[in-house]
């Protein structure tokens, strides 16, 4: 019956998002329209956020079952995006509001855990210290949820499909390659721990500087371009 209450809660929510900006949703504005009381929303969320951020995590699960193995991390990004996709008009809205913020830290878990598990079967019986696996992890974690918002914050014009070939392609590869090619991503990694303390300003300073160049600016360019067709 939890789940059920919560998941009706939810419903109303993506139904009212329809109408006007998350931060003009009021816990009231939810429980009329789905016929509870303040109390019953009380008991299973504490806020309009909490209830945003139990929505993703559970859009998060389901696009992610059983995809997290070597031969299926693929497929689970594109799930991802799928699911992200379906739910165009609550991650829109959420991303534009106050709340951005349940967006980027649902992806970064989401994708951390997926890319830890495949990390870990892949070290299997090798040597590797944990501080590398993490790395690995965080490094693919930043480069997904990198394209997925500058996707997100375009429209979400691209298929999904398409982002999941330019994580794949060239130019994807050449990205992440020239973000931790300067100092063999020991940059790469202090942006990371910035933006896990909620600073992404040192992760925006990294790509920027590749941008300088005339190659990374045309690299990016043509990252950007494939994310809007």
């Amino acid at each position: 019956m939890s789940q059920v209450t919560k998941r009706a809660l939810e419903s109303s929510l993506k139904k009212l998002l329809l109408e006007k900006p998350l931060h003009k949703i009021t816990v009231s504005d939810i429980t009329d329209d789905c016929g509870i009381n303040r109390m019953t929303f009380y008991y299973h969320f504490k806020d309009i956020y909490d209830l945003v951020e139990w929505a993703c995590i559970e859009s998060a699960t389901r696009a992610l079952a059983g995809q997290k193995t070597y031969d299926t991390w693929q497929q689970g990004f594109l799930q991802i995006l799928q699911a992200v996709q379906k739910d165009k008009v609550f991650v829109t809205k959420v991303y534009h509001s106050i709340s951005r913020e349940h967006i980027e830290n649902y992806l970064y878990r989401l994708t951390y855990d997926l890319m830890i598990g495949v990390v870990e079967e892949k070290a299997a019986g090798m040597t590797v210290r944990p501080e590398d696996k993490e790395f690995i992890a965080n490094f693919y974690k930043y480069a997904f949820v990198g394209l997925t918002l500058e996707w997100v914050r375009t429209g979400m014009k691209a298929d999904p499909a398409a982002l999941r070939q330019l994580m794949q392609s060239r130019d994807g590869q050449a990205l992440m390659q020239a973000l931790t090619r300067p100092d063999n991503g020991a940059g790469l990694q202090r942006a990371m721990q910035a933006a896990m303390r909620g600073d992404t300003n040192v992760m925006a300073e990294l790509v920027g500087r590749v941008a300088q160049s005339p190659e990374g600016a045309a690299l990016m360019e043509r990252v950007s371009q494939r994310l809007q067709k």
